[in-house]
């Protein structure tokens, strides 16, 4: 018999953030939990699956089988490249 495992879905915008807590089958993915999570819905303007995905902080596949606990982070996309950030930044002084 299968059980119910909690976990958490994350994504994030620089004006905005959602953090939503949900429970699975034992047996769900990555991307099961997503979709339990509404997490689409809430931002309409993004294209939530296309991007990245993690599970605390290491890239992970959405057929990724989860545990409980396991928080899922749904990455977008960099505005700046972080070393062109530090380069910029060294050369305004």
């Amino acid at each position: 018999m299968a059980s119910d495992i909690e976990i958490e879905v994350v994504y994030a915008l620089a004006e905005r953030q959602r953090l939503v807590t949900v429970t699975v089958p034992e047996s769900a993915t990555v991307a099961d939990a997503i979709e339990a999570s509404g997490i689409a819905r809430d931002f309409p303007g993004e294209n939530i699956d296309a991007l990245q995905v993690g599970v605390w902080g290491h890239i992970v596949e959405r057929g990724r089988r989860l545990s409980a606990g396991d928080r899922i982070e749904i990455y977008r996309p960099l505005r700046l490249d972080p070393r062109e950030a530090r380069r910029q930044l060294a050369a305004a002084g």
